[in-house]
Formats: structure tokens, sequence, C-alpha cells
């Protein structure tokens, strides 16, 4: 869908006097935004870039532009499920074994590190949303690479001191209703069930 079609990309207006939060993530969290939106109607401004936030590497280079001029109260952010994408070395993506992880284990937990390092300095609340499952038949990925990503993040966060919103676990409980077949992504009722999850966080994290 594009870009202007999307209702995760409408415009925000803010209502004065509200807090202001931003999400950062993939097509899961683009899926999730509007139904986000509406459960914060009236407690906080809901944003987020008008992109797929796509990989780490990507993160790096954007995060300037996807923060902007702030001032954010909350951000909730996401980098994984791009990162775990197999690839051959001209950037063609492939199905597994064939080629290898768009970004390696090691350089996922350096570039998290870095990202955050530079959220933190926009004294934000911050919540790190964990990387949704992937399922047999997903093209790209391998089920199970989510998992080891998940666990570096959870590793990089505990020792920046920030929670999580487990998505995965969250979803796993109910991916037969909320997935679609044999795909990472999900369907609108499926989208809304993680919003609930979503909500919630950032709710709490502004302490309402």
């Amino acid at each position: 869908m594009p870009a202007n079609n999307n209702p995760a990309f409408d415009p925000v207006r803010d209502e004065p006097g509200l807090p202001r939060a931003l999400i950062i993530g993939d097509s899961i969290s683009i899926g999730y935004t509007p139904p986000v939106r509406e459960l914060l109607t009236g407690k906080a401004n809901l944003y987020r870039p008008r992109t797929n936030c796509g990989p780490t590497t990507r993160g790096i280079a954007e995060i300037e532009n996807w923060l902007g001029d702030g001032p954010w109260d909350v951000i909730h952010f996401n980098w994984g499920l791009h990162d775990i994408v197999y690839m051959t070395k001209t950037g063609a993506r492939v199905d597994p074994p064939q080629g290898q992880r768009q970004v390696p284990a090691d350089q996922y937990e350096h570039n998290l590190n870095t990202l955050v390092q530079r959220l933190k300095q926009t004294g934000a609340k911050l919540v790190w949303c964990a990387t949704t499952p992937v399922p047999k038949g997903a093209s790209f990925r391998k089920p199970g690479d989510e998992v080891e990503y998940n666990a570096i993040a959870q590793k990089v966060m505990h020792a920046h001191g920030i929670p999580t919103n487990d998505l995965y676990a969250y979803a796993l409980k109910r991916l037969d209703e909320i997935q679609l077949p044999a795909n990472v992504h999900f369907s609108k009722k499926g989208s809304a069930v993680l919003a609930e999850s979503v909500a919630r966080h950032i709710l709490d994290a502004l302490g309402l």
C-alpha cells in the first residue's frame, strides 16, 4: 500500500496538552499503528516515520530524520525482522540456507547499542518491542532466528535499563488466530490485538 494511502502515515494533528509518543518499527508496526492511535485518543499524540524502518542499518542511517525536532515523551521501538532476512552478496533476498542474514548477530548488537544511546539522548521514556514470531514457510527468514536476535536485544536493553514489550510472547499465545499463514505479517484483526499490548506499554511508560 503506498505511503499516502496508508492510515498509519496520516498526518497527526497534535491535541494540545497531551504527551507525544513515537513508534519506530517495520511493517508489523505499520499494521498496528492505526489501532494504537485509536486506543490512545485523548491520552497521547502518536507519531511514526512515514516508512518501514527496516533493519538496524537503516536505523543508523535515518534515526536523525525519524526523531526530527521532537520533543518525545515515549519512544516505542523495534528492529530485528529485517536484520534476519537472508540475502546474497549482491543484496538479493533468498530463502535459507542460501545467503546470509542481512545484519549478522554481532553487528545487530553493536547497532542496537548505538541506536539506544541516541534514543536516550532525547530524554524520552523508552520501550523496546520484541520481534514477533517467524512461522514455518515464511519467505527469506528462518524460524528461530528471531528468538536469537530477541535474546541479543534483551541483553542490550537490560544493560541500558530499558523495559520490554514482549510482543513475541504476546503474539505466540494466539498466533493461529492473528498471523497470516506462512507469513510474518498479521491480519487486520491480528494487528488490532498487537495494538492492545503496544498501547498498554506506552500508557504505562507515561504513567497513565
